[in-house]
């Protein structure tokens, strides 16, 4: 099995940056595309940004020139800096990887999703 851990979410005012980190463990292969998503009260689950195993990375027009995200694909973690955060970035954030994995001897590409931290953007 492969489990995704996230760390990072908090309180923070207008204008104030976080840094959010996901580390992946378990039965891993190979990692194509790791990313985040978020979820605000009575909305439905957005992405953010995404990275896929060359760097290659992706972002909702809502957080471009704001957020950045970024992958150690040594440590199978990835990272989102999130600078100057305003009230609507307020939501639950959930990391993503896209994991090719092993059980009982046969291979197979599944998507695994973490818990969720919490990030509250007010004064």
């Amino acid at each position: 099995q492969v489990q995704l851990v996230e760390s990072g979410g908090g309180l923070v005012q207008p204008g104030g940056s976080l840094r959010l980190s996901c580390a992946a463990s378990g039965s891993i292969l190979s990692i194509n595309s790791m990313g985040w998503y978020r979820q605000a009260p009575e909305k439905e689950r957005e992405l953010v940004a995404d990275i896929t195993s060359g760097s290659k990375t992706n972002y909702a027009d809502s957080v471009k020139g704001r957020f950045t995200i970024s992958r150690d694909n040594a440590e199978n973690t990835v990272y989102l800096e999130m600078n100057n955060l305003k009230p609507e970035d307020t939501a639950v954030y959930y990391c993503k990887a896209d994991v090719r994995t092993r059980r009982f001897g046969t291979e197979y590409a599944a998507r695994y999703w973490g818990k969720g931290t919490l990030v509250t953007v007010s004064s």
